[in-house]
């Protein structure tokens, strides 16, 4: 890897982290050549610490070690992109991040979904939310409308309307939301298990 360690006057780059799975960025601390080797010689991330004047391990005092994943150089060849495993919170103050938010995975778009189905099931009116209304229904109604989802979704898949086939696997998808909030989970408990069989072959 061609990395420009000059670039700088100081000989320090920037090496952002992020966790390998979550995909959250924890720090953004700095490299010179000597800390990059070391990070590759010993799999736990070191920086050179600009406050102490010297190579520093993160977690070589707290435990909270940074396990290397991989690296990755940018464009210019003077930024690094570190995935990690980390153990334990990043930051020196307890948190997760250096920006003070929790490492978890966020699915995008379907996670502030999961947020919403979750608010309206909590603070919602059931005359006028639809979410709020199928909760109160209770677990053998929601339960019901996945399996009509369902089956409309195979249905629409045997036809040549891709247009009506996406609407119904979007209805399939929201309701299937809906049904793992009601049983106490969210899809990333679901993932979880992907991942568990992914691993075991």
């Amino acid at each position: 890897m061609n990395i420009d360690f000059s670039k700088n006057t100081d000989g320090l780059i920037p090496a952002i982290i992020q966790d390998s799975e979550t995909k959250t960025v924890l720090m953004l601390g700095f490299m010179n050549a000597e800390a990059y080797q070391k990070t590759i010689d010993t799999k736990k991330v070191t920086f050179y610490s600009r406050t102490k004047q010297r190579l520093w391990t993160k977690g070589e005092e707290s435990g909270n070690f940074l396990n290397l994943i991989d690296i990755k150089n940018d464009c210019d060849n003077d930024t690094l992109l570190i995935q990690v495993r980390p153990e334990g919170p990043t930051c020196h103050k307890g948190t997760d991040t250096c920006w003070n938010g929790e490492n978890k995975a966020d699915y995008g778009f379907i996670s502030d979904l999961e947020n919403t189905i979750q608010l309206r099931r909590e603070n919602a009116d059931s005359e006028k939310s639809y979410v709020a209304s199928l909760f109160k229904l209770g677990m053998n109604k929601i339960a019901q409308k996945v399996g009509e989802e369902a089956i409309e979704v195979v249905i629409e898949a045997k036809d040549d309307n891709d247009d009506l086939f996406l609407e119904e696997s979007a209805d399939l998808l929201f309701h299937y939301l809906i049904l793992l909030q009601a049983k106490g989970f969210k899809l990333n408990d679901v993932i979880e298990v992907l991942k568990s069989r992914q691993k075991k072959n």
